[in-house]
């Protein structure tokens, strides 16, 4: 069990860590993600699991929002209007 004073003491690191986060985010607003323009975000993930076992993968994510959306949406429908 904890003392008093680690109590405390645990108490008030998680209290700085919640405000140094905080502090952090109001200070540098909108710095994830990439501005929208032409051409493609290449990604790539390479993947090992022991002896000779693994897998490596690129992925084309597009830079253009409209067409980023265009993934999601599927290419035919079965609820035909």
């Amino acid at each position: 069990m904890l003392s008093n004073f680690g109590l405390i003491l645990l108490v008030l690191v998680v209290i700085a860590a919640i405000a140094l986060a905080i502090t952090n985010q109001r200070r540098f607003p909108g710095r994830r993600g990439s501005k929208p323009g032409t051409g493609d975000h290449i990604l790539h993930s390479d993947y090992t699991s022991g002896v000779g076992g693994g897998q490596a993968v690129t992925w084309k994510v597009p830079k253009d929002p409209q067409e980023y959306n265009k993934l999601f949406v599927p290419k035919e429908s079965d609820d035909k209007k």
